[in-house]
């Protein structure tokens, strides 16, 4: 099974509870399952377990987290970090070797050690959350925010209050509250700044390092609302999709639409941007893998993957830079095949001998042709 996984740069999780991976450079798709498949098991939530990228976290809706390992391709632990009955995860974080982060829809934000059973810390972030996402660059705070439950910013080590909570929109023309909705988060690298996309299909940008606790910047996009985003490697944008199957590139400095990926045909579940190419994933209820291009936004992969997906969790490598170990084997076969070949004798083709019927006709044949004579 290891030789099977480490090819995979992509990694899917699906409503049936199996954690599926691809291999863009061998176009192959693998199943990967240590029980049976059930709704019970339906995976929420990816994250890598080390910067190595060598293990999977898998976050099931039971309340158990696994750990897949790549290199083995098989699932060597199983920890319980929560029951049924208290939601479903929307987010899982590695704080360091030792410690684990995971948040449920119902604002339940925990803090696990490996070797204890029980979380050392645990914190309610509100209800109906909808979303939680780590800070790459300082791993021990965390953004969460959800429906009718503001953008609140944790440091995990002084958890005491929030070190930033977002505040509401203006009130709209008619001195009405604008309802509020989070549905995906992210960090943008080199600043303090972060990014959120609606249910309202609006891109906020919160700015904490300023005294301005309202967005610094909107915009908006489409008329469906939008459910994932994710931040290219060249920065300056942001990719959002919506519950349409309709993905975007919008400019985070002007808030306009700068293009849109096509070819989706159901809701988007699943986006990230690749850690240094031009590319984005993208999954969801169509129950395709699809790999667009940022520079030309055309599909440069497309799999089928028979489930409704999820999540998604790319590999920092690149996407076709896993050997395809199976196209070697198959060369080595072809020139030892070749070699067989001219070794061999050529042998020269003998005339076909006549059949019983053809010496019969030759007579009549004869007769025919002297007659026309």
């Amino acid at each position: 099974m290891g030789d099977i996984s480490r090819p995979c740069t992509v990694w899917l999780g699906s409503e049936t509870g199996i954690l599926k991976g691809v291999s863009v450079s061998q176009k192959k798709a693998f199943n990967f399952s240590n029980s049976t498949l059930s709704r019970e098991q339906e995976v929420r939530a990816l994250c890598w377990a080390d910067p190595a990228e060598t293990e999977v976290l898998v976050a099931s809706v039971d309340g158990a987290v696994k750990t897949f390992s790549v290199e083995k391709g098989v699932f060597t632990d199983a920890r319980r970090c929560g029951e049924p009955g208290e939601g479903s995860f929307v987010g899982l974080a590695v704080l360091n070797d030792t410690s684990l982060a995971t948040c449920t829809d119902s604002g339940a934000l925990r803090v696990w050690k490996e070797e204890s059973g029980e979380p050392v810390l645990s914190l309610s972030a509100g209800a109906d959350v909808c979303r939680m996402k780590q800070n790459p660059s300082h791993r021990h705070k965390v953004a969460t925010g959800g429906k009718n439950t503001c953008l609140k910013i944790w440091d995990l080590e002084t958890p005491d209050k929030p070190v930033f909570t977002a505040k509401n929109l203006r009130d709209d023309w008619l001195a009405l509250q604008q309802p509020h909705w989070v549905k995906d988060i992210a960090f943008i690298p080199g600043s303090d700044k972060v990014v959120t996309c609606t249910g309202y299909h609006q891109v906020h940008v919160y700015d904490p390092s300023s005294p301005q606790r309202r967005p610094v910047m909107e915009a908006k996009f489409g008329e469906y609302p939008l459910t994932v985003l994710s931040l290219p490697a060249a920065g300056g944008s942001v990719v959002v999709g919506n519950t349409h199957g309709q993905i975007a590139v919008l400019d985070l400095r002007k808030g306009l639409v700068r293009g849109c990926l096509k070819g989706l045909a159901g809701g988007v579940r699943g986006l990230q941007c690749h850690a240094s190419q031009p590319s984005v994933a993208s999954c969801g209820l169509d129950r395709f893998l699809r790999i667009h291009s940022l520079e030309d936004r055309k599909v440069q992969h497309k799999v089928y993957l028979k489930s409704r997906l999820n999540c998604l969790l790319l590999a920092s490598r690149p996407l076709e830079d896993a050997v395809d170990d199976a196209s070697q084997e198959v060369k080595e076969e072809e020139e030892e095949e070749d070699e067989v070949w001219a070794t061999m004798e050529e042998v020269e083709e003998k005339p076909k001998r006549k059949t019983s019927e053809e010496v019969e006709r030759r007579p009549e044949e004869s007769l025919k042709k002297r007659k026309k004579d």
